[in-house]
Order: C-alpha cells, then structure tokens, then sequence
C-alpha cells in the first residue's frame, strides 16, 4: 500500500481536474499493476471522472446540479452556512466520495477523455483535502 494526500484549493462552484496529481502519485508509488482510490474528506465537495476535452461538458455539469438542486428550495431547514449549505451537501450525497481506477503497466486506465475532477459544490473558495491510496505490485 502507498498511501499519500494532497490539499487543493478551491475558488467556488465547479470541477478542479486532479488527474495529473493523481498520476504523479501513481508513477510515485512504482505499482505497476493494482488500483488507485482517491477519497475526498468533505462532505460539500465530491469527485467525478468527466470529459477533460471539451470544458463544455463540464458547465453543463455545472447547471445541471443547480438546476436539480436549487440554492432557494424553502423547504431547506440545514442553512447554517448560508443558502449553498444543505445543497452542496445533496449534491455530493448524488455523485460519490471517492473513485477507483485500475492501474495497468504503472498508468491509471482512463479513457482517452476521461479526468478526475474535485467537484466544488461550494460558492466560496475551499481548502480540499483528498487522500489517495496505491495498492498492487
């Protein structure tokens, strides 16, 4: 096992791509064949593999989740940080905490356009502690 974590800071709403940190990791780690998961510690913040191409994709992505889960719904009573609160946390709730990629001849096995994104589900600017794990020969 290798474990490692990084921070990264964030300046609000969006998606952070993290898949050159996490392949430094990789390379670091000198697994040749196993799997690499990577963990975000928040819980209004959450990972995704996404298109890395076409930034398109991912502010499509963006108004999506604001559309689904709107700043305004009254019904929200968990405000306490203000009107982003309870929704960053159902949004991180709907996507996923963590990500498992293969790892084949020392390299993640993502797909021609596919990147590990931080998905800041925030309006204000975050320090974001992620922890990745290498496991394998």
């Amino acid at each position: 096992m290798h474990p490692a974590s990084f921070s990264l800071q964030t300046h609000g709403k969006g998606t952070y791509e993290i898949t050159r940190e996490i392949s430094q990791i990789v390379s670091e780690s000198g697994v040749c064949t196993g799997t690499v998961t990577v963990f975000v510690q928040h819980t209004s913040a959450s990972l995704v593999i996404m298109e890395n191409a076409d930034p398109s994709a991912r502010t499509d992505l963006h108004a999506f989740f604001d559309h689904l889960v709107p700043e305004d719904t009254p019904y929200f009573i968990h405000t306490y940080e203000g009107p982003d609160d309870m929704p960053s946390h159902i949004r991180m709730a709907l996507t996923r905490t963590s990500e498992v990629i293969p790892i084949i001849d020392g390299r993640m096995t993502l797909g021609t356009w596919q990147g590990i994104f931080l998905f800041e589900h925030r309006d204000h600017s975050h320090q974001r502690r992620l922890v990745v794990m290498v496991a394998g020969d």
